[in-house]
């Protein structure tokens, strides 16, 4: 081994590496996971992802699988701490917590974990893009090098019959998102998955900026796609869950520094 390549492996080794955490017992695993959801929620609501009662991100608990946490019906994203979040049961029913539940959060989110037992954490809310771009009826198109995490990996369910609150109706969009990561529901707004709160929860900001950009180059012009191979190349690189969750550590950094009180 020559002097430089001793060098560099020792400054590797110095250097500081982010990765999801592991945990030794279950309850340490759903503190964090609350904790994230927190902060997920705390992040919605600093880039404007709200519009009045709408809106919603769960995690599935670690132990009781088929039960998921959920900020409250009626709260301000912005207010949100851990202890306000509530645990959901199968049956819509409020197991721990002082608040109700959203009836559509149960009503989509119960089916999606339901269908997908590999989703730890899903988000969905009325973004302002997001839902300009589900009016369309349309998906993301390859016209960015971050709009291809979701080539081939996203769905579109179009059909809109109101608000959702039937469970048969939370089924057809768990069909619409099937095992891909995002799902755009038509005049409705976007929904995303993922392995871990983290992820779920970038999926949903870079998905929105992806509708934002498309809408604008569409707006201004005629966009160039990112050809076929290269966008697959593409999200081989970026549309995996660990990626996301790498992206999203800055943003949630940023939002516990101006929000000490979100463990509260």
């Amino acid at each position: 081994m020559s002097q430089e390549e001793d060098f560099l492996n020792k400054l590797a080794t110095d250097l500081i590496y982010r990765f999801p955490p592991s945990f030794p017992t279950l309850e340490e695993e759903r503190r964090h996971r609350k904790e994230r959801l927190a902060v997920a929620l705390r992040t919605f609501g600093r880039f404007g992802f709200e519009e009045g009662v709408a809106g919603h991100i769960t995690a599935r608990d670690p132990e009781h699988t088929d039960h998921f946490w959920v900020n409250p019906f009626g709260m301000s994203f912005k207010h949100i701490r851990v202890s306000d979040l509530i645990l959901v049961n199968h049956q819509g029913q409020v197991v721990e917590g002082r608040y109700p539940v959203n009836e559509a959060a149960f009503a989509i989110h119960s089916q999606v974990h339901q269908a997908r037992p590999d989703v730890v954490a899903a988000a969905h809310s009325h973004s302002t893009h997001g839902r300009a771009l589900s009016a369309l009826g349309r998906k993301l198109e390859p016209i960015t090098q971050d709009a291809c995490a979701f080539y081939q990996d996203h769905g579109l369910f179009d059909d809109y019959t109101g608000v959702v609150t039937d469970l048969e109706e939370g089924k057809r969009i768990a069909a619409a998102l099937g095992d891909t990561k995002a799902v755009i529901l038509r005049n409705h707004g976007l929904l995303t998955v993922g392995d871990t709160v983290d992820a779920a929860a970038w999926w949903f900001v870079t998905m929105e900026r992806s509708a934002q950009v498309q809408l604008l180059a569409e707006a201004a012009g005629t966009p160039v796609p990112i050809e076929h191979e290269n966008a697959v190349l593409t999200q081989g690189q970026l549309g995996n869950d660990l990626v996301a969750w790498v992206n999203y550590q800055p943003i949630a950094d940023h939002t516990i520094r101006e929000n000490p009180d979100v463990f509260e």
